[in-house]
């Protein structure tokens, strides 16, 4: 098989083994003895927080344990190979390696941090990683090379990758504003009735009633063997944490065993660590994973306002109370039924939906923008790497 190699465009560059001016500390497992969540100790960095946004943090007190900085970058080797990162501070697992430069004179740290990212050494650690369920690729670093412009230059390319960074950066503190915003909307609408209060939307809360989950939402049961006849699969890694509209989907050829059937309406619930907050609602058929529960909204029920239920953070903290097992806690419907909320009457289920989804498309529009900004950053990122373009004649 042929290896993946760099591609320079620009002939006056070295391409150098990246092991030559660069090592990669590898980071420790402490124990789960030594973990807590109360905050005691040193943050403990796992693959699963950088490479798939987990956000539950643990803490750890064992002296077994390697420290980054947040100006360190870091490389995931093992389990989602090819990951980077830089802004991180505290213990890093052993999927995790530091990156530590043995020449600051040749190499800028912050060049480091993009050259990772280029498709180049990305494939190269794609090509060696080895393993089927928990993939490997520390034995990528051998062959990995890297160009090696001057270190002014270096600078100037990493001034312009750093402007484009800036403008994803723009467009997540907008996204994150309104999701603020809409945090806010939830805490006026649903906390209201709790405490008590009048509220400034104008709801007639005194006909709210008070019911459990269960009351509202039937459990779909329908399960099938995946066929041809069924066209999309959705399993946890196609919902997105704090979304409520379902927007990736898999393949059905890619799975085999027994799996639940959704139809349009129906509220996917991610049962496997609800603290992701993995909750949306479909727009059409297809099969899901049975780690997901398919709950079907009753008639005096409307569907896009009970899907904002499964986001508030009570709702959030009483499942997470209610899941069984270490590595991958659960928790199921017997147990989220009994969730306790006040549900309007129908028209003001109706009229809440609509302010919140006006909220959700201006999220949704602010993230497509996002998108944007990436994929110009990814462009840049390889054509610099590669010397087809000069920084010189980008310099913003």
């Amino acid at each position: 098989m042929q290896k993946a190699k760099i591609q320079s465009k620009n002939r006056k560059w070295d391409c150098v083994p990246i092991l030559k001016y660069c090592d990669f500390e590898r980071g420790t497992e402490p124990g789960s003895a030594s973990y807590n969540r109360e905050g005691g100790g040193v943050p403990f960095i796992r693959v699963g927080n950088i490479a798939a946004q987990i956000q539950e943090q643990i803490y750890t007190v064992s002296k077994n344990i390697k420290l980054c900085k947040k100006d360190d970058v870091l490389l995931v080797l093992d389990g989602s190979p090819g990951v980077v990162v830089r802004g991180i501070e505290g213990a890093f697992s052993s999927g995790i390696r530091r990156v530590i430069i043995k020449n600051p004179d040749k190499i800028f740290k912050a060049f480091i941090l993009y050259v990772l990212q280029a498709n180049f050494v990305q494939n190269t650690i794609k090509e060696y990683s080895t393993g089927v369920t928990i993939k490997h690729a520390s034995k990528s670093l051998e062959y990995i090379q890297i160009p090696l412009p001057s270190f002014p230059e270096q600078q100037k390319i990493v001034k312009v990758l750093d402007t484009v960074r800036e403008g994803v950066g723009g467009q997540e503190k907008i996204i994150e504003l309104a999701k603020e915003l809409k945090k806010s909307l939830l805490n006026e609408i649903f906390n209201v009735k709790i405490k008590n209060q009048k509220s400034k939307l104008q709801f007639k809360i005194q006909k709210w009633v008070n019911v459990n989950l269960g009351d509202v939402v039937n459990l779909r049961k329908e399960q099938v063997i995946p066929n041809a006849s069924q066209k999309i699969f959705v399993g946890l890694e196609h919902i997105d944490s704090g979304e409520v509209k379902l927007k990736r989907y898999g393949e059905v050829s890619e799975v085999k065993s027994l799996k639940n059937v959704f139809y349009p309406n129906d509220i996917l619930y991610g049962k496997l660590r609800p603290y992701l907050d993995k909750a949306v609602l479909s727009d059409r058929f297809g099969i899901c994973s049975t780690d997901i529960l398919v709950l079907t909204p009753k008639e005096n029920v409307e569907p896009h306002f009970l899907i904002q239920i499964f986001h508030l953070p009570n709702f959030l903290n009483f499942a997470v109370s209610t899941t069984s097992g270490t590595n991958h806690p659960r928790t199921s419907w017997n147990a989220i039924k009994q969730y306790k909320f006040y549900l309007p009457p129908l028209p003001d289920q109706r009229e809440i939906a609509k302010i919140l989804q006006t909220v959700d498309q201006k999220i949704e529009i602010e993230q497509k923008k996002k998108a944007l900004y990436e994929e110009l950053f990814k462009t840049m990122l390889n054509k610099l790497m590669t010397g087809e373009i000069k920084a010189d004649k980008l310099m913003l």
